[in-house]
C-alpha cells in the first residue's frame, strides 16, 4: 500500500460521525472563549499559524462557545485571562467537551480549525499568548 495516498490518521477522540462528548483530561485539555471573544481568538491565532492552528472547536448554540484543544495537563500551566476559562483535569471535577466528526451532519458543533498530523493539537503558549492579547489587549502575538 502506497503510504502517500492514505489518508491521515484520525484521532481515536474524533467521532466517526455527528458528534460526542470527550471526557476532558484524557485526550486533551481544553480553553473555553464565549461569543465574538472566541471567534478573535480563533482568528487571531489561525492568522498567526498560516491556518495551521490544531483543533478549535465551536458551538452554535448559546453562548456560541469556541473550545481551543490543548495537549493533556497542558493548560494549567498558564493564568487565563478573563474570558477565558482553562477546563481541564486539574479542577477536580469531570468536565466534557463536544467534539464533531471531520464531515457529515455535526451541528450544533463545527470546526473552526481541525487537528493535523503536524498540530494535533493547539499550542497552549501561542494560545495564551494570543488570548491576551485579544482579552486584555496587552501584548502583541
Amino acid at each position: 500500500m502506497d503510504q502517500r495516498s492514505s489518508p491521515p490518521p484520525v484521532p481515536c477522540w474524533i467521532p466517526a460521525a455527528g458528534h460526542a462528548l470527550r471526557h476532558i483530561g484524557v485526550h486533551f485539555d481544553a480553553v473555553r472563549v464565549i461569543g465574538l471573544a472566541g471567534e478573535q481568538v480563533a482568528y487571531e491565532l489561525l492568522q498567526f499559524t498560516g491556518f495551521r492552528a490544531g483543533p478549535i472547536v465551536r458551538s452554535g448554540v448559546g453562548d456560541r462557545s469556541t473550545y481551543f484543544l490543548l495537549p493533556p495537563r497542558s493548560a494549567a500551566a498558564y493564568r487565563w485571562p478573563a474570558g477565558a476559562r482553562l477546563i481541564g483535569r486539574d479542577l477536580r471535577c469531570d468536565a466534557f467537551v463536544g467534539i464533531p466528526a471531520l464531515g457529515g451532519r455535526t451541528w450544533p458543533l463545527d470546526w473552526r480549525s481541525r487537528p493535523t498530523e503536524e498540530s494535533p493539537f493547539v499550542d497552549a503558549a501561542l494560545l495564551h499568548e494570543v488570548a491576551v492579547a485579544v482579552l486584555v489587549g496587552a501584548v502583541d502575538p
